[in-house]
């Protein structure tokens, strides 16, 4: 799966909704729960940094629905 590198250092959470096809709501639903990348929350508002997402696509890359593959 190939992602458009990110232009700038964070991306907002409609952005990452919409990389990852997911509602909004998923994504507000993971931060209460302490799924999904880490954020920042800044002045009110929620944004994640383009390492961290990068990071957590690392971490859940699988080869089956068995198990995930480590150090690829």
């Amino acid at each position: 799966m190939n992602h458009p590198k990110f232009t700038c250092n964070h991306i907002n959470q409609k952005q990452l909704a919409n990389r990852w096809d997911l509602s909004e709501r998923t994504l507000e639903r993971w931060r209460a729960i302490g799924w999904g990348p880490l954020f920042l929350k800044i002045g009110g508002r929620v944004v994640y940094r383009a390492e961290d997402i990068l990071a957590y696509e690392e971490q859940h890359l699988a080869d089956s629905t068995q198990s995930r593959v480590c150090n690829r």
